[in-house]
Formats: C-alpha cells, structure tokens, sequence
C-alpha cells in the first residue's frame, strides 16, 4: 500500500499509536490515512505507531495499514513522545487500563465502543477523562454517517415536534449457524456482554443522539441460544472455521430485547441480535414524533425516510431523501451528488471531528462522559434481566 501523506510542515503535528490491529484497527488505521486526504485538517497527522501483542502480525499489519513503527506492548506505547493521542482498538476488558494510563499520561484519546466492562470503569474512565488536559473520545462512529446527522438536525428542528415512539434494531446473522466458533465476543470476561454491548450499545446511543434525549428507564429480557460452540483449532494455524473438536461455553447473550422511557416522555424498543438470518448489518432506526416521522436503514445507509404530517393526506407519504448532496454533512469533501458512501467513511469522519476538537480546544462528543451514560443503560438492561426479572403469565381465557 501506499504510505500516508507527507505531513504539512505548516500546522502543528499530531503523532497518533493505535493499540490493537485487527478489525477495528484495519477500520480506524483507513480513517487515520483518509482523513487528510480528504478533508483539510487543522492538524498534521502522523501515523507513528501500532502496537499488538504477537511482533509478527503486529509488523505485518504495520505494513500494510501505514504505520511507522511498532510495539509489543502498549505500555511503551503510551510512553512514547511521538504519540500525542492514543487509539484504543482492543477488546472491552483492556479499555480502562489503557485510556486512563494514556489519559494519565497527557495523551489524547480515542476509544472503542462499549466505552468499557462496566459502570465502575466506565466511571474510573470519565473521571481521569475529566481531570486530563487532553481530549477522550468514545468511538460510537454511526453518529458520523450523513443520513443520522440530517435525522438528528430534523429533530432539533423541531420537524417530528415531540418524540413518542423511538425503534431501534441492530440485526446481524454471523453466529446464527450453531458451528460458528467461540471468539473473544462470546466471553464475558473480555467482551462484558454480547449483542447487548457490542451492538446494542450503538442503537442505544444512536436513540439518545438522534433525539437529544437520554434513555431513563428500562425492562429487559437477555437470551442465549447457543450455550456451547466449537472451538478454533488455531494451534495449527488452520482457519478460525477449523474445529479442535471440543467444545466451549458461550458467557454471553446472543440477544437483547428492552423496552426504555425516554427522557421526553416518550417510549423506546430496542433489539439486539447476532441470530436474524439475512441481516448483515442492518441498523432500524424509527421515531414518530407528534408532527412526523423518519426512518433510517443501516443496510441502505445514504437514504434517510421523512414523514411530515402537516402535508394533506391526499399526498402524504414518506419522503425518501437521498443524503449525498454537499450540503449534506461531510458529504461535500467526496464525491459528486448520488455517488454514496460506506461503512468505512463514518470512521474519517470520526477523525476530522476528533482532529478539529483537539486543534480548537473543545472536547467532540460523544465524550467519555456519553459513554458512561450509554454503559449505565446496558448495566439497567443486565439488571432487569436478570434474576428478579419477573414475566406475568398468560391465562386461558
């Protein structure tokens, strides 16, 4: 691949390390390497470090992702005087250790999501971020796709007037197939929970940023399907689909259904799941409000659905708004109108928002401090679920 752009020798220089370097590090190191491409940054990005545990990989991913140097331990890392910000790319358990240690530091910070395992660190997290004279970020990068920014500018209109209803679904099938192996996702120990963190935590945090409101209440209900999976034979280098022939306890739900009070008075449903066969990533998103309503499709992500309820039933109907117009936010540094954008432009975005906070002194949202707010809901939806949960049976008439 090609190595990064040279940085500007006219603006100050910021000097990022990523821990972690697969999947959501290939993710954020692309971001890393776009984002001055693209856009004009305030900042000069250096992509001076990667680290991982295995120097090998860590060195292949190197190469390939753009990065500078690498190391084996994120300690050293965090140490370094070439990183001005950390990016925190590794599974939950690891997430408080390294932010605060960076944060400590005098680092910046960019942090997956679920901001952590649990409220305690998720609060120990937002209590250093607070006290630290760098910036700390959580990274909840759906906020960054166009479509949701012009769904979240419709409600602060005032465009639905008062929110009464919010649907949310994130659906997935790649654990439905029962063979599918055990993976760090599906232990509670590195991941805290499954659909409900890794992915019920975007819709959650997607509901409150769309409608500027915050989730006060649930009741919930956790499910498992798969208790035991295979486990990888990854001894002999073969493939994660490769079985060893034994099995593994799964620790983790596989789905997550809740019902949520929202701030405003109006009603929330969220579901979770990795089991909805032929859904690969799809990301429902419904609010009615009292003047109208949108909708919103991950799997169809440049389009927005519009709603306005003033217009005479005799022509009413949803609108569909294709959001690829420059005026539309970040659009305008891509391609021309009707040329759409994917999966992976939300994590450029991510890094402008992140690069101009850092570079004008405010702190971009969503905050550490949003991420415990996220992580307190998750914690009400475990509690609720579970064993005081209590179902009220149905009767035979």
């Amino acid at each position: 691949m090609t190595a990064p752009p040279a940085a500007p020798t006219d603006r100050p220089r910021l000097g990022v390390g990523m821990v972690g370097y697969a999947f959501m590090g290939v993710a954020h190191a692309q971001a890393w390497r776009n984002a001055p491409r693209f856009f004009d940054l305030p900042l000069a990005v250096d992509m001076a470090v990667v680290a991982g545990r295995n120097e090998a990989a860590v060195r292949a991913a190197a190469a390939t992702q753009g990065w500078r140097d690498v190391e084996t331990d994120w300690k050293a890392l965090v140490g370094r005087d070439d990183v001005d910000l950390v990016d925190v790319c590794t599974p939950g358990d690891t997430h408080a250790e390294i932010a605060i240690a960076a944060l400590e530091a005098g680092k910046h910070v960019l942090c997956e999501k679920p901001l952590a395992n649990s409220v305690a660190e998720a609060e120990a997290m937002a209590a250093a971020a607070a006290l630290a004279p760098g910036v700390a970020m959580v990274g909840f990068t759906y906020r960054r796709v166009p479509a949701i920014q012009l769904a979240r500018s419709l409600v602060a209109d005032g465009r639905l007037g008062t929110v009464r209803h919010v649907r949310a679904q994130y659906l997935q099938d790649w654990i439905a197939d029962p063979a599918a192996p055990l993976s760090w996702r599906l232990d509670k120990q590195k991941a805290g929970s499954g659909a409900l963190g890794d992915i019920g935590a975007h819709i959650v945090d997607l509901a409150q940023f769309i409608t500027g409101e915050q989730v006060t209440g649930v009741s919930a209900v956790l499910e498992t399907f798969v208790r035991e999976r295979p486990v990888a034979d990854s001894s002999s280098g073969l493939s994660a689909s490769s079985s060893s022939g034994r099995t593994g306890p799964v620790t983790v739900d596989d789905a997550a259904i809740f019902l949520g009070r929202m701030s405003g008075g109006g009603l929330a449903t969220f579901e979770a799941t990795r089991f909805a066969y032929g859904r690969k990533n799809a990301i429902r998103l419904e609010i009615n409000g009292s003047a109208g309503s949108l909708a919103f499709d991950f799997e169809d992500m440049n389009v927005l659905h519009y709603f306005d309820a003033a217009e005479p039933a005799a022509t009413a109907g949803f609108r569909r708004i294709v959001v690829t117009e420059p005026e539309h936010p970040f659009v305008g540094a891509w391609w021309p109108a009707g040329h759409g954008l994917g999966y992976e432009h939300a994590f450029t975005h991510q890094v402008v928002d992140l690069v101009g906070g850092i570079a004008t002194g405010a702190a971009p949202t969503p905050t550490f401090a949003d991420g415990l707010q996220v992580q307190r809901v998750l914690d009400a939806v475990e509690r609720s679920a579970g064993a005081d949960s209590v179902w009220t049976p149905t009767k035979e008439m």
